[in-house]
């Protein structure tokens, strides 16, 4: 099973919806949002580029290293402006409440993508401009290692980032959970919630190479008991967040069709598995390309609502 923990969206780190929070409280929570959320920005707009940028090389290059004979060959992509990370991370760095070990591996994550950044800038540009066919592979050999050392230190950086995130933010949102239920019952806000737990939940539980089969069922099952009351509630409630119920089912469906998959040891097809590279792999049912899309669609609603408040 192909893992995706690097390319999962870190979920729920953004304002919550509105609620009646007393004021202190609200104070309180703010600039430990703000210094969460100065973090996800980061991974949600840099992270999946630059996983997709080394798979797309690997993707036609060997991992010794392209030679100049290969068969096709597509260079790699490049990952968008870094400035507004780093510029974000130096100023949540300095937010209250302190944690050195997650602003540490902040830092790292804007080291790693800064020098990630430039590399894959010059190594499109040879590949773009095809200037192997001039000097035989000379550049494109000796960039081949700078770029693996590029991609290693950011997958660790990222990891580490990624991981502090998710302990803190995991633990906000299942206070948040158990507010939301003592103060207004289990309502729409209620599954809004309870949905991005129970969907991160299944995710992770499919991110590993030997899966507990029994584990990711009892978690698509609870998953789904939280869909079931999230469509009650929104339809109670006039259907304010009818957009994000959709992407729900979605994660649903796919949840269940991976879950399968891999209980009744269902191997894809040949047709399938051409499929199952960079920029493709969403297209196949059932894949874990295709439940980290549909996750990602449920996290962009989810942060849309956070934003914006239910409407």
């Amino acid at each position: 099973m192909i893992s995706f923990r690097a390319f999962v969206v870190a979920a729920g780190a953004t304002l919550a919806l509105s609620s009646a929070h007393t004021a202190p409280a609200a104070a309180q929570n703010s600039t430990a949002t703000e210094k969460l959320n100065a973090y996800v920005g980061c991974i949600n707009r840099l992270s999946a580029r630059s996983y997709d940028s080394q798979s797309r090389y690997f993707s036609w290059a060997p991992k010794s290293g392209p030679t100049g004979k290969e068969r096709i060959i597509y260079g790699t992509y490049t990952i968008y402006d870094t400035d507004d990370c780093k510029k974000g991370v130096e100023a949540a760095n300095a937010l209250e409440p302190r944690d050195a070990a997650l602003e540490a591996a902040a830092s790292a994550y804007v080291s790693a993508v800064t020098t990630l950044g430039p590399l894959l800038k010059e190594a499109d540009d040879y590949y773009t401009q095809e200037n192997y066919k001039d000097d035989k592979m000379a550049k494109g050999r000796a960039l081949h290692p700078k770029l693996v050392a590029a991609w290693d230190a950011f997958s660790a950086a990222d990891k580490s980032l990624r991981a502090g995130v998710d302990n803190i933010n995991d633990k906000r949102k299942l206070e948040q959970l158990k507010q939301i239920e003592a103060e207004e019952g289990k309502k729409t806000r209620y599954y809004v919630e309870a949905v991005m737990i129970d969907a991160k939940r299944v995710l992770r539980l499919q991110d590993t190479d030997k899966p507990d089969i029994e584990a990711i069922t009892k978690a698509v099952s609870d998953y789904e008991a939280s869909v079931k009351g999230f469509e009650d509630a929104n339809a109670a409630d006039g259907g304010k967040v009818s957009s994000m119920f959709t992407n729900a089912k979605s994660v649903l469906v796919t949840s269940k069709q991976l879950m399968r998959r891999i209980r009744d040891k269902v191997p894809y097809t040949s047709g399938q598995k051409m499929m199952m590279g960079p920029g493709s792999g969403w297209m196949v049912e059932g894949s874990p390309a295709r439940l980290l899309r549909d996750y990602n669609q449920l996290v962009d609603s989810y942060n849309s609502i956070a934003k914006f408040g239910m409407r």
